[in-house]
């Protein structure tokens, strides 16, 4: 007599819909109103969140690490102490949200309706990385690697998004070095654009300026806030 396995059972609990699919890259939603989910503390380390409505929804704690968010509504959403780093936000409405504690490194928020964000100091990554009034040093790296020191003046107009990077309007070319300092020389070329020229002694400018913050690759004069920064770049 053959006994046969009785058939086995499906977990309904963990199949996901047609909308909302688990694959290698992570978790994908499409076209759904998910206002008010709880995806508190949940992994989802490079999900796709594509036509989602997520107004009101906690991410308290959770790991949306590269997931990409571009043109999603999340007003009102709770962010507190997530791991938002290098996500992309790019067009969301993100307004009111709670990102007390979060890490933002490297998330982009280019276009992104911000009014009304909450943070707080414990918040990494959205507060301006260099300082917001008065003159201050920077770092670039140039062509050869020759290493610029630049003074940024008090009227210089100056941004920064998520990343170590900063842009400024114009400022004071101090000294050219090489990077172990045992060299010095006159002028410098931008590792961006070869007819951008750095004099010791000089000023530079860019007359076109970006003012918007959150865009990062624009125009401006790029500088680090330390040498060592600069040079890893």
């Amino acid at each position: 007599m053959v006994t046969k396995n009785p058939p086995e059972k499906k977990d309904e609990t963990t199949t996901p819909s047609s909308k909302e699919k688990i694959g290698r890259t992570g978790a994908f939603f499409q076209d759904q109103d998910s206002s008010g989910k709880n995806f508190a503390g949940v992994d989802l380390k490079g999900a796709v969140f594509r036509n989602v409505r997520l107004d009101g929804a906690d991410f308290s704690g959770a790991n949306v690490e590269n997931a990409l968010f571009d043109g999603c509504s999340m007003a009102g959403a709770n962010w507190t102490g997530a791991n938002m780093r290098t996500a992309s936000f790019r067009f969301c409405n993100m307004q009111g949200c709670r990102i007390n504690g979060a890490d933002l490194y490297g998330a982009v928020l280019e276009h992104a309706c911000l009014e009304g964000v909450i943070s707080d100091d414990s918040t990494r990554w959205f507060r301006l990385r260099c300082p917001e009034e008065g003159a201050f040093l920077g770092y670039k790296k140039c062509v050869n690697d020759r290493l610029v020191q630049l003074l940024i003046p008090a009227d210089a107009k100056r941004t920064s998004a998520t990343l170590p990077s900063c842009r400024c309007s114009k400022a004071k070319v101090l000294t050219i070095k090489s990077f172990d300092q045992t060299q010095e020389f006159e002028e410098a070329w931008s590792l961006v654009d070869e007819n951008f020229v750095y004099r010791k002694g000089t000023f530079v400018e860019v007359a076109d300026f970006n003012e918007d913050r959150w865009m990062d690759s624009t125009t401006g004069i790029h500088f680090w806030m330390t040498r060592e920064e600069a040079i890893a770049y």
